[in-house]
C-alpha cells in the first residue's frame, strides 16, 4: 500500500499525530475517527466513495497507529480535544465528522461540545454508554498476559458477521494486522475511556445534522444502543444496515457508502 508514503505527523495537544488527506484540496473537510484497536487505515473501504468531491482527513488517536501513545488511561472528551487541536493545527474551521464505534463517541463530544466546528454528524455503530464495567478488566487482564495477540480473535468475532469472516480472508487478515499493531498501553488507555463513559444527557446539546448508521447484527454497540442516539439527538436520522456487525464500514461498505454519502450531500448542499 501507498499509505505510507502519505501519511504526515504533526504535534498536538502535547503529542505526535499521524493523519492522511485525501481529495481535493478545495472540497469541504470530511473528519474520519477510528475505532478501538484500529488505525486510519479501517477507511481504506470508504475512501474512494467520497475523495471524489471531499478534503477526508483521516488520523490515528492518540495509543493507536502512528500516533504518539502517552501515560494512560484517557478520557472521550480528551480524545475529542485531540481531534479539535489537530482541525486547529491544519487550520480547518469546520468538517463533517464521520465516526465509528469509539470514533463515534469522540464525534458526540465534537458535536455537544464543539458545535461550532461541525457541519454533520455521522455516528456509526456507536453508543453513548459501554457497561458492564467488568468485561473491560477482563480484556485488559488478557490484554497484560497475552498482549493484543490474545484479543484478537475476540474482536474479529464481534465486528464481523460469521459469514462475512468465511468469504473475505483478505479483509480479514488486513484487519487482523491492524488490530495487531495496537499496542497494550494505547488499548488500555483508550478502552479506560471507553469504559468511563456515560455521555447520553450530553446528546441533548447535539444540534448539528446527524445520521445514526448501524450494522443490524452489531454485538459491540447495539442496535438498542443505536436508538437511544437517535432519540436524544433532536433530528437525527437512523439508518439500520443488513447483514453487517461491528465494523459496516468493510462489512458493507457499497451500502454504507451510499447512505453515508447521500447524508453528507444532503447537508452540504445546503451550505
Amino acid at each position: 500500500m501507498t499509505q505510507k508514503q502519505e501519511q504526515k505527523t504533526i504535534s498536538v495537544n502535547g503529542l505526535e499525530v499521524a493523519y492522511r488527506f485525501d481529495g481535493p484540496e478545495e472540497g469541504h473537510v470530511i473528519l474520519m475517527a477510528n475505532s478501538l484497536m484500529s488505525n486510519y487505515s479501517m477507511w481504506d473501504w470508504n475512501i474512494p466513495a467520497l475523495a471524489d468531491r471531499y478534503r477526508v482527513l483521516r488520523y490515528d488517536k492518540r495509543g493507536h497507529g502512528g500516533s504518539q501513545t502517552t501515560p494512560g488511561p484517557y478520557s472521550i472528551s480528551q480524545l475529542a480535544d485531540d481531534a479539535v487541536a489537530l482541525l486547529d493545527a491544519l487550520n480547518i474551521q469546520k468538517v463533517h465528522f464521520i465516526g465509528l464505534s469509539m470514533g463515534g463517541m469522540i464525534g458526540q463530544q465534537m458535536g455537544a461540545r464543539y458545535p461550532e466546528r461541525v457541519y454533520s454528524l455521522s455516528l456509526c455503530d456507536t453508543a453513548s454508554e459501554m457497561p458492564p464495567r467488568n468485561l473491560w478488566e477482563e480484556r485488559f487482564e488478557i490484554a497484560r498476559k497475552d498482549g493484543i495477540p490474545g484479543l484478537v480473535d475476540g474482536t474479529i468475532k464481534r465486528w464481523f458477521t460469521a459469514p462475512f469472516i468465511e468469504r473475505a480472508p483478505q479483509d480479514i487478515e488486513k484487519v487482523r494486522q491492524m488490530i495487531l499493531g495496537t499496542g497494550v498501553e494505547g488499548y488500555i488507555g483508550c478502552a479506560s475511556a471507553v469504559r468511563d463513559m456515560a455521555q447520553t444527557t450530553m446528546l441533548l446539546k447535539i444540534k448539528a445534522p446527524t445520521l445514526v448508521l448501524t450494522g443490524r447484527q452489531d454485538p459491540a454497540c447495539t442496535v438498542e444502543q443505536a436508538i437511544v442516539l437517535n432519540r436524544m439527538i433532536d433530528g437525527s436520522k437512523m439508518v439500520l444496515i443488513e447483514e453487517a456487525a461491528h465494523l459496516s464500514n468493510i462489512e458493507q461498505p457499497a451500502v454504507f457508502n451510499k447512505i453515508i454519502r447521500e447524508f453528507i450531500d444532503s447537508v452540504d448542499n445546503t451550505l
